[in-house]
């Protein structure tokens, strides 16, 4: 039984929907069966929820009955599953696939997980890294004369803010810290489940934990809702004092300040994204078979890449990848085994050479020696000019200087030159050419493959659910959407068109008898349009009229809403939506999944009349 839990980021959005194409969902990856999401990201009380291809609302509670999370619903399935394969089949064995959410935003946790840390972090990011970088020399996890890399100059000295600020940035942290400990647990259930049925000894266990690096795309001040980061939307430091002890509800899909995440890499440079550095790729790794492993929390060192679990797994269980597949050739795998380093930890590296690149943001390693070129910083939404081909490189003897912290650039140019042709070979020969160091742009729906291209009139069932890489792309476009419904004697509501949720999105629905129009503008800012008439009985055509200011991001709109093509309503949306309006939610018709559009109504709230069907037109 081959099961996959939590996160699949390997969909591309224009493959998402329900008409697939699925060869890169999981069970066209080789596994019997999934249960998580598909996507960068989601709300850990209200997830885009698939069981295999078919997605689901989440249940109100757990297992246990206490309030839904969706790591310890993962766990909870897993657990299931691992038993259910061992009473069924005993003689057969289980691999399980367990990425849960955490710790990438949105931090979202239980309020009692958050509570343990209470005032463990008020002595700032530049406390706490140091004492970090104490205790990992303590433990032995880093060599003895490691240095610990001084903080950026673009970020702030903790020390330097004012005291509301430290005030909001100590709470992000905690509900960081939180939801770190809480995925352990829920880890840790998985793991006794493995011990309970009498299978630990013979289990071989991987566990890394991180995002590439710690993630500094809360940008300098951390963000209540991830959506603003993507759409280039500020948010103001009174909105976050105001949400202090609500921070990893459900009510916001937050995350923490920049210096944060630099302080959780510690002791490298810089954070996720920044390829070019260990503080942008380096995650602790731990594997335990007992029964094969005979060392007990010894340190290795070996170089090695993610890339390398896969033939590490393919050789302890004894098996090939194959050359062909269904009679089509196989790329060769690219990983090296790690195998040979379980019982020998002076095991020469057979790993030797590896590229790494991000937004721009290039590194090459190879035989001790680690070459960077820093393009860009995550805190900083738009890069200036650069030739990409003609960075400033960094040179590190990493087998000597574990964290990068002595530059050896102007001491050995030849060796620079060297390894940045190196890294261009590399880059040639894995499809990492060209070199794109695009920021926002490289989010827009409109850059990709659509099922929507060349298309501009849309009819939708009702109870469609649809990602957002699969609708059609109405940011700042001039468009109707039309719902011929029927609605009974005693009047009808409930949605009938929504894309996105509480945290970004626009919804057209019926509320008291009256037709609404809310455009969420990634909670900063919020529009409403109320119709002024009550709407009629029987066949009824109700349609929203959105005539944009000007195709541009941010452009304002008139917004007119009609009833059987009398005009009811009208108002004003002064500010649309740039770049993405949902990174999980889907457009529902009919109903709302996930967060509703505002606190006016619950979910599902399903239109209670009759709906035929919605039409989308782009004018």
């Amino acid at each position: 039984m081959n099961a996959w839990f939590g996160k699949n980021h390997n969909v591309p959005d224009w493959e998402t929907s329900i008409v697939g194409p699925f060869d890169r969902w999981a069970d066209g990856l080789g596994f019997d069966y999934f249960y998580g999401f598909v996507g960068g990201d989601t709300d850990q009380f209200h997830p885009a929820l698939v069981e295999n291809k078919r997605r689901m609302v989440a249940p109100e509670t757990n297992e246990d009955g206490s309030p839904y999370h969706l790591t310890t619903d993962m766990a909870d399935h897993a657990i299931r599953m691992i038993r259910a394969s061992k009473s069924v089949a005993p003689q057969r064995p289980f691999f399980v696939y367990f990425a849960p959410g955490a710790t990438h935003a949105p931090h979202q946790v239980p309020e009692d997980w958050i509570d343990k840390f209470r005032g463990q972090f008020d002595g700032g990011w530049d406390k706490y890294r140091e004492e970090t970088f104490a205790r990992q020399k303590k433990l032995g996890i880093i060599p003895a004369d490691t240095k610990l890399t001084p903080r950026p100059d673009s970020l702030p000295a903790w020390d330097s803010l004012p005291e509301d600020q430290r005030k909001v940035y100590a709470r992000m942290m905690e509900v960081f810290a939180a939801f770190t400990t809480h995925t352990d647990n829920e880890v840790g259930r998985v793991v006794d489940a493995i011990d309970e049925i009498g299978e630990l000894d013979n289990t071989l266990v991987i566990y890394i934990a991180g995002d590439n690096g710690s993630s500094a795309e809360g940008g300098m001040s951390g963000l209540l809702n991830e959506m603003t980061f993507f759409n280039g939307i500020e948010e103001p430091l009174e909105a976050k004092l105001k949400a202090i002890d609500t921070l990893g509800s459900a009510k916001h899909y937050n995350h923490f300040p920049a210096a944060w995440a630099w302080a959780m890499d510690t002791p490298f440079q810089w954070t996720k994204q920044i390829a070019s550095h260990f503080g942008g790729t380096r995650n602790g790794m731990a594997i335990s078979w007992p029964k094969v492993i005979q060392a007990r929390g010894e340190v290795r060192d070996q170089f090695h890449h993610v890339i390398d679990i896969y033939p590490t797994i393919l050789e302890v269980v004894g098996v090939e990848s194959p050359a062909q597949l269904d009679g089509i050739a196989q790329k060769p795998v690219e990983g090296i085994s790690m195998a040979y380093t379980f019982n020998d930890s002076k095991a020469e590296d057979r790993r030797t050479t590896q590229y790494f690149e991000m937004l721009g943001n290039q590194g090459i390693y190879h035989d001790g020696w680690m070459a960077s070129a820093l393009r860009g910083v995550p805190w900083v939404s738009e890069n200036p000019p650069a030739d990409l081909l003609e960075m400033p490189w960094e040179l590190y003897h990493v087998e000597e200087d574990f964290s990068q912290a002595n530059d050896l650039a102007k001491e050995h140019p030849e060796k620079v030159k060297e390894l940045v042709k190196l890294f261009f070979a590399e880059a040639s020969r894995y499809n990492v050419l060209p070199l794109d160091d695009r920021k926002t742009a490289r989010l827009a729906v409109d850059n990709r493959p659509s099922l929507t291209q060349g298309r501009t009139k849309f009819v939708y069932p009702n109870l469609l659910r649809l990602t957002e890489g699969s609708s059609p792309d109405l940011k700042h476009k001039s468009h109707t959407i039309t719902a011929n419904v029927v609605v009974p004697e005693g009047g009808a509501e409930g949605v009938l068109f929504t894309q996105g949720g509480d945290f970004c999105g626009y919804a057209l629905y019926v509320k008291d008898g009256k037709l609404t129009y809310h455009y969420n503008l990634a909670g900063v800012d919020r529009y409403t349009i109320v119709s002024t008439e009550t709407i009629p009985t029987g066949d009824v055509q109700l349609k929203m009229e959105y005539v944009t200011d000007a195709d541009k991001p941010l452009a304002g709109a008139n917004v007119t809403l009609h009833a059987n093509d009398k005009p009811i309503g009208k108002g004003r949306v002064e500010k649309s939506i740039p770049n993405r309006v949902t990174l999980d939610e889907t457009t529902d018709i009919g109903f709302d999944t996930g967060t509703p559009i505002n606190d006016t109504y619950e979910t599902p709230f399903k239109f209670s009349g009759q709906l035929k069907t919605v039409t989308i037109e782009l004018k």
